[in-house]
């Protein structure tokens, strides 16, 4: 039998190396810890906190409001682990921000997907609660991502992810030496039937250990590759950052307005001024 007591985090995280009290506000989640510096970039300061493994994290504000942003490496087994262990500290809001293939003709490359809930083809979140639970984003986060993208004027389509834990057999694509995976091509017929928009490897457990523990979560993703059109382009990773790093902030505004209204939930009828 097993309790807190036997997770290895009193004080410091095991593998974020974190505290509680050294973040504040939302946190962005790049695979890429590459991907830090181009997020930090659109903020009006920042600082590094710790660079550990694939964990690189950095706090600092965006528009008079705190945010941070820690690194998960790519997959969903280590995205959980950044989750599990920024929860600890008290980080109760998370945005993926990443890059994704489309599997719609309709959506071009360099395009941004705001997820509103994920196919779960993974197996992380598998160890957390049956396949049948589903990997909703928040309706919040939902509603910053889309507000960000509107007021940044970024091309963005919103609707199902689907996250794999695989980059090539499970993404439908071709292994070494031309190897397919037994029914891939057809579940990839199925998704893009189901009208579901993009592939990416960490959302779906994101979003289901948010909703287990009562937290907020979403994800924007820049399109990378078309699977239709067969184009690919690493371009447009700024847009992802900008969406997030703005709608991280919208969040915490929105949060200030819901506890002046003395309201538990953002609706319609409140207002939403735009970051400082």
């Amino acid at each position: 039998m097993t309790d807190e007591s036997d997770a290895p985090n009193d004080g410091e995280q095991y593998h974020l190396e974190l505290r509680e009290g050294d973040i504040d506000g939302p946190v962005l989640l790049p695979g890429d810890p590459d991907r830090v510096d181009i997020i930090a970039e659109c903020w009006d300061r920042s600082e590094q906190l710790a660079d550990h493994r694939e964990y690189r994290t950095l706090a600092g504000e965006y528009g008079g409001e705190p945010i941070a942003v820690t690194s998960t490496g790519i997959g969903s087994p280590s995205a959980a682990i950044a989750v599990e262990e920024l929860a600890r500290i008290g980080a109760e809001s998370f945005l993926r921000v990443g890059s994704c293939g489309t599997i719609q003709e309709g959506v071009e490359v360099g395009d941004l997907v705001i997820t509103t809930g994920a196919v779960r083809q993974e197996g992380t979140s598998d160890e957390y609660v049956r396949r049948s639970y589903p990997a909703i984003a928040h309706e919040e986060v939902v509603t910053a991502l889309v507000t960000a993208a509107e007021r940044l004027d970024h091309q963005y389509h919103l609707g199902v992810t689907c996250s794999t834990d695989s980059f090539y057999a499970g993404q439908a694509r071709p292994g070494f030496g031309g190897f397919r995976a037994a029914g891939a091509t057809e579940r990839l017929e199925e998704l893009r039937s189901a009208g579901v928009l993009n592939f990416e490897m960490e959302a779906s457990s994101i979003l289901t250990l948010a909703s287990l523990y009562g937290l907020r979560a979403g994800a924007v993703c820049t399109v990378y590759a078309n699977r239709v059109t067969g184009e690919f382009r690493t371009e447009g990773q700024r847009k992802a950052a900008e969406t997030a790093s703005l709608a991280a902030a919208l969040l915490t505004r929105m949060d200030r307005i819901k506890a002046e209204a003395g309201v538990d939930r953002w609706h319609a009828g409140l207002s939403l001024p735009d970051p400082e």
